[in-house]
């Protein structure tokens, strides 16, 4: 099975996707394999995807053209920079480089082209050691990164709670790590991946513990691949 070329192309639509009952789809490195969640583009493309690699696997040394970001769902990623252990964030800016592998395996939430121009601060954060702030009854949050309008973090709710986020957020993007949570009414479990539109209030809430990535302010500017 080959990546199409568009996925989830329309960013005034809701998305709500359960990643788990998703199969993975072999990338052209032998032993990496991914679920895209949205794409626009063929093999250099702004896209937003689960990748997994198999112990052992890597992916042949390059450049990001368009910029890198992610976060270590599972297992141990590594490249010539160093190893990142589950929770950790990193942004690899436009024109930095590096060859990516994994020893023992590992999936990472990966985004692809989507740094706003200017933005060219790296970034590495452990989010399993970093030091959350409470924001909310039973809610914490960690800043990972911002710039200009748009907002990177994580949410931890650890005695169920609820967060309305305005409609001046721009646009929210969330993957949950572990628990439960209603998004406007809809329910996700670990693995599940959501995309609200820009102009939207969303509320979040948990019944019990749930950490989630978040991301919001970035969906309220044009949309375009690498070809635009």
């Amino acid at each position: 099975m080959t990546t199409p070329t568009a996925i989830r192309t329309d960013f005034t639509r809701t998305e709500i996707v359960d990643t788990a009952a998703m199969d993975w789809i072999a990338s052209p490195s032998g032993g990496v394999d991914r679920k895209p969640l949205d794409r626009i583009g063929g093999e250099v493309a702004r896209a937003t995807s689960l990748v997994r690699y198999a112990p052992g696997s890597d992916f042949p040394s390059h450049t990001h053209n368009g910029g890198e970001e992610f976060l270590v769902v599972e297992g141990i990623f590594s490249d010539q920079h160093g190893d990142y252990g589950p929770g950790t964030y990193v942004r690899n800016p436009v024109g930095t480089s590096h060859a990516p592998g994994s020893r023992d395996g590992c999936t990472i939430l990966v985004k692809l082209w989507q740094f706003e121009e200017g933005d060219t601060a790296p970034v590495v954060i452990d989010t399993a050691s970093a030091e959350w702030q409470a924001v909310g009854q039973g809610i914490e949050r960690l800043h990972l990164h911002r710039y200009k309008s748009e907002k990177v973090a994580m949410l931890r709710f650890s005695d169920g709670g609820s967060l309305r986020l305005p409609e001046e957020s721009g646009g929210v993007e969330l993957y949950l790590l572990d628990g439960r949570l209603q998004v406007e009414g809809q329910s996700l479990s670990k693995g599940g991946w959501a995309r609200l539109p820009a102009g939207m209030a969303v509320t979040l809430s948990a019944p019990g513990t749930a950490t989630l990535y978040i991301k919001t302010g970035h969906l309220d500017r044009p949309v375009t691949g690498p070809d635009a």
